[in-house]
């Protein structure tokens, strides 16, 4: 059968998006190609807000527009959270939760059985998430030149505004041993970088009572280099990791290993101690400063991202003041800004606390990607004339190509395919502007060579 996959939200959905199409052509599927009807198209979705439900739901219904003869099954968060929900769209046929879609392979087999009528409601395979014990690995094979590495999933930390934990269940991860062997069939499946990835990854070893510190040693000791490769030919990449997890082990080992990279995701939320109390965020806005400032002590150089939410219920104009200062005051490269949106069973719908109006937390979200474009351009022209090594990628715009430096500074030249997936020192030329909100890590416009 003809398969189409379609993922929303984070990385870690495209990683078992990835994983799970593997699967499937092990089975014999075939993926359908792009503006070619399929036979079963299956949703990926994301939950992290209202605008995350909003965008599945459309999504949904632009592709069963697009395959009005195909089974559609829609699967990840959104589903896990408000199957019934999903199964009243037109449309649907299945809804598949957290744990049923690392299933689906068995599942469209039963399919090709007994093809069901079109029509009704859709069914829903859903169990309650509390019980989902197992972990399911998973790496992005998309892109050979950067692979998603899955580390961990599900989250214990309730924070009062998320319903993360509702939608991934307990933490859980692999064996460290297991994880070295992913990686090492990642390298020699031609990729040059990894990006280690999951929900709460720093919280690594609630399964296997090991610690994310060890995981990094043996990633950065035990992969070897595809045959014919050096053994400085790829690098890993450290994505999101809470602030009260990322110790200063953490940030010594990277300053001195041989294959990180000197970038770091960090979620602050909150530049207010009043707000991130209620929030139930694990640590301070002095504790988030600190992490920074020793980032910056040993790697100077270093790309520091950081996810800021804004209109939380609570935040009033002086702890939106407070916010802004702080954000001002760090060394920081890039904000990801998030707008609050109310999420149903979270504690903070349950608090007796100020709500801010629609227009003013669009007005602070504004406000935030305008320090991001300037602490992004800041950080561009600082290393102005910096010498770096590219990883160049194979996408080719306008006649060029594009790669990311090692602390994450996007470069471009003129495209030369010999150049795809390998790396080349570099000296970084500008011009960058700071008219693009850079909310994203891909949306800066790119130096030059």
């Amino acid at each position: 059968m003809k398969i189409s996959f379609t993922t929303l939200g984070c990385k870690l959905n495209f990683a078992e998006s990835s994983a799970l199409g593997k699967a499937l052509i092990e089975r014999g599927h075939t993926r359908a190609k792009k503006d070619e009807p399929a036979d079963i198209c299956i949703i990926n979705t994301c939950s992290v807000t209202d605008a995350a439900d909003h965008k599945d739901r459309q999504m949904i219904h632009r592709i069963r527009r697009q395959n009005p003869n195909a089974i559609l099954i829609v699967t990840g968060c959104y589903a896990q959270l408000k199957p019934d929900e999903i199964a009243h769209i037109e449309g649907v046929d299945y809804v598949l939760g957290q744990n049923e879609k690392f299933h689906l392979a068995e599942f469209v087999e039963r399919l090709e059985a007994s093809q069901p009528p079109k029509g009704g409601e859709g069914e829903v395979f859903t169990c309650p998430i509390r019980d989902v014990e197992d972990f399911h690995g998973a790496y992005s094979r998309d892109d050979r030149t950067r692979c998603f590495l899955k580390v961990q999933d599900g989250c214990n930390y309730f924070c009062s505004y998320c319903t993360i934990p509702l939608a991934r269940g307990k933490s859980r991860n692999p064996s460290i041993a297991s994880l070295v062997q992913e990686a090492q069939q990642a390298l020699d499946g031609g990729a040059k970088e990894i990006i280690l990835s999951g929900v709460n990854i720093g919280d690594f070893g609630r399964s296997t009572g090991e610690r994310f510190i060890d995981l990094l040693r043996a990633l950065d000791e035990a992969p070897q280099p595809p045959k014919g490769g050096e053994e400085g030919d790829y690098r890993i990449r450290i994505s999101s990791c809470e602030p009260n997890l990322l110790t200063d082990e953490i940030i010594d080992f990277v300053a001195h290993s041989r294959h990180f990279a000197p970038h770091f995701h960090i979620p602050l939320q909150s530049g207010s101690n009043t707000v991130l109390k209620i929030m139930g965020r694990r640590y301070t806005r002095e504790l988030f400063a600190e992490r920074v400032a020793h980032i910056k002590s040993v790697m100077p150089h270093a790309f520091i991202g950081v996810d800021c939410m804004v209109g939380v219920r609570g935040e009033t104009a002086e702890c939106w003041a407070e916010y802004v200062d702080f954000i001002e005051s760090l060394p920081v490269s890039q904000l990801h800004v998030f707008t609050y949106s109310e999420r149903a069973n979270t504690r903070m719908l349950e608090m007796d606390l100020e709500v801010v109006p629609q227009k003013e937390r669009e007005r602070r979200s504004k406000q935030l990607h305008e320090i991001s474009a300037r602490k992004t351009d800041a950080f561009y022209r600082e290393h102005e004339g910096y010498e770096a090594v590219v990883l160049w990628e194979g996408n080719k715009k306008d006649g060029l190509m594009y790669g990311f430096t090692e602390n994450y500074i996007k470069v471009s030249c003129p495209y030369d395919k010999s150049k795809v997936n390998t790396f080349e020192r570099i000296t970084v030329r500008l011009p960058y502007s700071a008219d693009t909100p850079a909310d994203t890590p891909n949306s800066a416009p790119a130096a030059q060579q």
